[in-house]
């Protein structure tokens, strides 16, 4: 394919055009690229091959079959949050844990993930190989600018920014609503093991209420209580500390209902007062939940569709809760904190916000502030 060449910032050149290949057909090009600089001495042979195996890792998370020029910053976080998950063989595997999904390496005695330097690794080859693209002709924009996963020093990769947007959040949270509505949205699986309404009710109480996925896992049934027409959690907290948080109206809606027709169908006496079970009716665990975070979120339009934590949606009540101008004192106690200051590490930045802020500015007359200076 002929290609019209311009400069770029970096001394070099790089296509107007852009060629439309696969994930794995530039996978494979690269690779190709990188076993011949090791053939001539410029790369190590050791290095080229890690380079290879985590492009090929890439295009395999990616979807092979993709346009490269296709994948956006957002898609690139997915990949690397999802390496970031994937077992990893190398390291060993005790036997699963007898209720643990197919699967899911982070439930207890599972494979280990990767570790933090593998995945600060896996990100740098990555980035590398986007370079490579952008170069040749494969990308219009390196999408490794718009991506906010980060390698940190402790932990592994991280999301830069954990709070997702409102768009982001109410796509999520639509989707869990929608999802509640469908009775019948896994065709095929027995009625004792449909999950809709549990998955459903997961998502909104941690977008919404924010808690700590350990005491959402902890949840008894009994903890849910009803005060003057208004349905509450009593969660209990760190420290032994318990606090009282009012349901929103749609949020209890749906929890009456998995109370009422979900929860029974997974019911097997194993875990009798549990609120979250598995379809084999014991407490789910901890490390679940991450997994229905991710099929509700495929549900969600492609736009408004961004990997997320239980962890991250927490940061994200936080978040709106706060720049919605809720008392603090009041976001402290939704969300089990004993100190004020321990909110800003829960507090991201949202794009446009000092602007709405001002547009507001409560001792400035409103009716006027549309006239120019």
């Amino acid at each position: 394919m002929f290609c019209r060449w311009r400069p770029v910032a970096s001394g070099g050149v790089r296509p107007t055009d852009v060629q439309r290949l696969t994930v794995a057909e530039t996978a494979d090009l690269y690779a190709e690229m990188v076993r011949a600089r090791a053939d001539t001495g410029g790369l190590a042979p050791g290095t080229a091959e890690v380079y290879v195996r985590d492009v090929q890792t890439f295009a395999a998370l990616a979807g092979a079959d993709r346009i490269l020029d296709d994948l956006t910053g957002g898609d690139v976080d997915e990949v690397l949050l999802r390496f970031a998950r994937k077992p990893d063989g190398r390291r060993g595997a005790d036997p699963p844990a007898r209720d643990a999904p197919a699967g899911d390496a982070r439930s207890p005695g599972a494979t280990p993930l990767q570790s933090a330097s593998s995945q600060a690794r896996f990100r740098r080859s990555v980035s590398a190989f986007f370079k490579h693209a952008a170069l040749s002709g494969w990308v219009l924009l390196d999408p490794m600018r718009a991506a906010t996963v980060r390698a940190r020093e402790r932990g592994g990769l991280r999301a830069e920014r954990r709070a997702l947007t409102a768009e982001q959040a109410t796509g999520l949270m639509g989707a869990a609503r929608r999802l509640a509505a469908e009775p019948d949205a896994e065709p095929g699986r027995r009625s004792d093991q449909r999950t809709e309404l549990r998955d459903a009710l997961i998502v909104l109480l941690l977008a919404a209420v924010g808690p700590r996925v350990s005491e959402l896992t902890r949840a008894d049934a009994d903890d849910f209580f009803v005060n003057a027409g208004t349905r509450y959690w009593r969660i209990f907290g760190k420290g032994g500390r318990t606090r009282d948080v009012p349901l929103p109206h749609p949020v209890a809606a749906v929890l009456d209902a998995y109370l009422e027709g979900g929860r029974p169908r997974l019911d097997r006496g194993v875990e009798a007062k549990a609120l979250l079970l598995s379809w084999r009716g014991r407490r789910l665990a901890r490390g679940d939940v991450q997994a229905v975070i991710d099929r509700v979120r495929e549900r969600v339009d492609p736009g408004d569709r961004r990997g997320v934590t239980p962890h991250g949606l927490r940061h994200t009540t936080a978040t709106h809760l706060l720049a919605a101008a809720t008392d603090m004192d009041a976001v402290r106690r939704v969300l089990g904190h004993s100190d004020l200051s321990t909110l800003g590490r829960y507090r991201d930045e949202l794009p446009g916000e000092l602007e709405a802020a001002m547009r507001t500015h409560p001792l400035l007359d409103h009716h006027d502030q549309s006239e120019e200076p």
